[in-house]
């Protein structure tokens, strides 16, 4: 038995017994509680004490008791002064267990609090907070707990802005699609002191919401709630410009760029909205005059904020200046001057990146510096980055390469941005299973960079470039020896990116004087596939009203590619070529693109009634069954197709190309020179008149290319991903080679 005097009882700093509460004794702690209330009843923190014991033993009632017998004697300011000492103790506890992640006993533990408190708008919001993480929130306990009315009730006063901040945060990231979100962030408006950190967690949100779990349209509700408490705040129209775009209402979207645009004061802000209003005039399709206005005045700003080396407020803003070139390629083939602003960005970009992150920099090169000097031997460590590891055109080539790599030789890492765990994607869990380590990521440079540097990635590869202003930022910082630039783009020009992966037909022989990056040339070919699945054809002839033995030629791209030069000569053969008709498929306004090519089709001579504008496909396998209907695939210039010209090959389709001087402008080329396929490769315009009018002509050409096509499948290097990535692990070891010998990793 225990004697302590009620003197040295409450002389303790801390209350007696706690640490039997602590480790889970709570018999114990209830029994010596008891004893201490006998021997000093007037001590009041041991009946608070008791109850909290019993209430953890599961002793709900004998708690409340306890409680109230004690609360029972107050008179006047006793009663809240000792309640207020109950509710202290009972809070403390919920927020220990918060931290231990006992969400379930945190929660019960609040909702006493709520019984004796009703009217604490931060212990419900705290009851909210840990319904979200145990996902058993309802509209009942909301309605109950009288959250919404008491948020929209003005009582700034009482809300702690932190926490309301927290519960948002939670709120979007364990119930995102729940319909209670819109409602909860609405009634948060009236308690907004200060809107930038609100704002910024929402658009975070939205983001995640639009991407990740592909509803654009909730993400435009959310972001428009945003508006509400900053109207004048031109990143809120642009996010929500793109979730327009993303769900195809791209006239809106293009409204509310140009509204961004107009709030914009800085600079790089004007870069921003002018990118994204370019993405919206050409993901619509068939608004290239106004496309090419705008490009033009992007151009300019580019040009002055390289000339002028514009001061970089940011880190947010660094990056996503990274992406102010993106669309140069589209409406130019003019790879000097190009890449010399792509670098010219990048170099500036890179100024502030290691200006604002000079010590994550410095550790960065520190860890693989000392790394040579150690002298350890192991196997090399691969990582790819990339958003695109998923069901996207980067992923379905991609592939071929993890499903080939020597995992005896090498760790394969993948750094998945902006995971997508809630939407069902069976490529992206092929990769997740064909990586020895994978990393599923958020929407942060900064994260990213860390687990590369903590997983002491040896070589690590970039699949995004400039569609992805994270991976740029990634990248910049260096966090691995070796950084390689391969497949998603052509090189972003970021100084810290040491290879670009390319081989001899893809780039010109001259193309070293304009890339900051080192191009490595692989044997034969840059990318290689085993093939694609293809599915049952669901497109008749029939059902496009032709005729049996009519000449189909087809163009199958988005609205970015849709360069209306190129468009014209494609209709020029269409003209040329008697019993033709042109099927045109893409992504786009449907309206927009039919009013783009009717218009060009009646300045070239050409009826509209030899145009079939085509649905896009259910699934990736039906759309390469349904390119067998053509006899004649017209491809796009400056910018060629990629995937879609691989499908063609693959599906033994006579393809007619423009090749030009940049990267952009040489895929089909070398795609078709790996396919053992010379016949449709064109310089000039006039040869690629010539040949989509020969291939028409020609049935008997056509079809000794489709049967050649068809044999290379045995033997083209283009359908070899074995022997492909044989030379790319090769590559990766040569890479390595010459950072070990060179001793600080100097190109």
């Amino acid at each position: 038995m225990i004697v302590m005097s009620v003197a040295t009882i409450m002389a303790l700093e801390q209350p007696p017994f706690i640490e039997l509460i602590i480790k889970g004794e709570y018999s114990k702690a209830c029994k010596l509680y008891q004893q201490a209330i006998e021997a000093a009843p007037e001590v009041r923190s041991n009946y608070w004490y008791l109850g909290l014991a019993l209430l953890l033993e599961g002793k709900e009632v004998e708690a409340q008791i306890t409680w109230m017998l004690a609360i029972g004697e107050a008179e006047g300011e006793e009663i809240d002064c000792w309640t207020g000492e109950l509710v202290e103790v009972l809070q403390t506890e919920a927020e220990r267990r918060e931290s231990l992640l006992d969400y379930e006993v945190a929660w019960a533990i609040r909702q006493h609090v709520r019984e004796i408190i009703p009217n604490d708008i931060n212990n419900i919001l705290r009851l909210v907070q840990l319904s979200l993480k145990q996902k058993i929130l309802t509209e009942e306990q909301l309605t109950e707990w009288g959250v919404i009315e008491r948020l929209k009730s003005d009582a700034k006063a009482e809300v702690k802005y932190d926490l309301l901040l927290e519960v948002l945060q939670v709120f979007l990231e364990e119930a995102p699609l729940d319909p209670l979100l819109i409602e909860f962030v609405e009634a948060c408006l009236p308690q907004i002191r200060e809107p930038l950190p609100f704002i910024g967690i929402l658009i975070e949100g939205c983001a995640r919401i639009s991407e990740n779990l592909n509803r654009p349209d909730l993400a435009i509700i959310l972001g428009k709630l945003c508006l509400r408490i900053a109207p004048e705040h031109a990143d809120i129209w642009m996010h929500i410009s793109t979730y327009h775009q993303n769900v195809g209402q791209y006239d809106r979207g293009i409204e509310m760029a140009k509204k961004g645009y107009s709030l914009t004061q800085t600079l790089p802000g004007k870069l921003y909205a002018k990118y994204v209003l370019i993405r919206g005039l050409m993901s619509a399709g068939g608004r290239w005059l106004e496309a090419v206005d705008v490009w033009t005045r992007q151009l300019s700003l580019v040009i002055s904020m390289c000339e002028e080396k514009t001061y970089l407020a940011d880190l947010a803003i660094c990056f996503r200046t990274y992406t102010s070139t993106y669309f140069f390629p589209y409406f130019r083939d003019d790879p000097r001057n190009n890449r010399q602003l792509h670098n010219q960005v990048a170099q500036l970009c890179q100024t502030y990146v290691e200006l604002h992150e000079q010590e994550r920099v410095d550790r960065y090169r520190q860890r693989y510096l000392s790394s040579l000097i150690t002298g350890t031997t192991k196997p090399l460590r691969i990582g790819y980055l990339s958003h695109c590891l998923r069901s996207h055109s980067v992923g379905w080539l991609a592939r071929w390469l993890f499903e080939h790599h020597d995992r005896e030789k090498y760790d394969i890492y993948g750094y998945f941005i902006n995971y997508g765990a809630k939407i069902e994607d069976p490529l992206q869990e092929w990769f997740v299973q064909h990586v020895s380590y994978a990393r599923k990521l958020g929407l942060t440079c900064e994260e990213a960079a860390e687990k590369v540097y903590e997983d002491e990635i040896d070589i690590l590869v970039d699949l995004n470039s400039l569609t992805l202003d994270i991976s740029c930022g990634v990248m910049a910082m260096k966090p691995a020896p070796v950084q390689v630039t391969w497949l998603g783009w052509d090189a972003a020009g970021i100084p810290t990116v040491d290879y670009t992966i390319a081989d001899p037909y893809v780039l010109p022989e001259d193309a070293q004087d304009y890339y900051s990056e080192t191009i490595w040339r692989l044997p034969k070919t840059y990318i290689a596939v085993d093939g694609f699945e293809v599915a049952v054809p669901t497109l008749r002839r029939e059902q496009l009203e032709v005729e049996s033995d009519a000449v189909l030629y087809l163009s199958s791209q988005r609205g970015y590619k849709r360069h209306p030069d190129t468009a014209r000569l494609q209709l020029r053969i269409i003209k040329e070529v008697p019993n033709s008709y042109f099927l045109i498929k893409g992504s786009g306004d449907r309206d927009t693109i039919k009013s783009f090519f009717i218009q060009l089709a009646e300045e070239e001579g050409v009826s509209p009634d030899r145009l079939r504008f085509l649905s896009i496909a259910p699934s990736e396998a039906t759309h390469r069954a349904n390119l067998g209907i053509a006899d004649v695939v017209l491809d796009t210039y400056p910018y060629n197709g990629a995937t879609t010209t691989l499908e063609t090959l693959w599906m033994c389709v006579p393809l007619v190309t423009r090749v030009g001087e940049q990267f952009a402008a040489r895929n089909s080329y070398t795609m078709m020179m790996n396919a053992g396929i010379t016949e449709g490769i064109a310089w000039t315009d006039e040869e690629y008149v010539e040949w989509g009018v020969r291939l028409g002509e020609d049935p008997a050409l056509r079809q000794q290319i489709s049967w050649r096509l068809r044999q290379s499948r045995q033997t083209a290097p283009l359908w070899n991903a074995k022997q492909f990535a044989r030379e790319m692990e090769n590559a990766y070891e040569q890479m390595w080679q010459r950072y070990v010998e060179s001793g600080n990793g100097n190109r």
